[in-house]
């Protein structure tokens, strides 16, 4: 059986602040729910197989195809700068020679 006093210290660790009837309250509730918990203990789960999920996953993604690469030149249209087949950007730490 747990305790007002014991309540009252979880709850002011918590800093949460109770009346008297809300202590009272909440010590018997956490008191049942204990008694459940206690319940629970002595249910044999010896041949009960484990539950690692309790509903079926599926993969919503599409599977993943290779298909062949798109011709680089293709890809290289839009681009504003570029040096063979690599895309030029503007250096962000140092200017180096290209």
């Amino acid at each position: 059986m747990i305790s007002k006093d014991s309540v009252a210290h979880v709850a002011g660790l918590a800093k949460l602040q109770f009346s008297e009837a809300d202590l009272e309250k909440y010590t018997d509730q956490l008191a049942e729910i204990l008694d459940m918990v206690e319940q629970l203990e002595q249910v044999s789960t010896k041949d009960v197989p484990v539950t690692t999920q309790s509903i079926h996953l599926e993969n919503v993604m599409r599977p993943d195809v290779a298909k062949p690469a798109e011709p680089v030149t293709e890809l290289l249209k839009n681009v504003p700068t570029k040096k063979g087949t690599l895309i030029q950007v503007p250096a962000i730490i140092d200017k180096e020679d290209d």
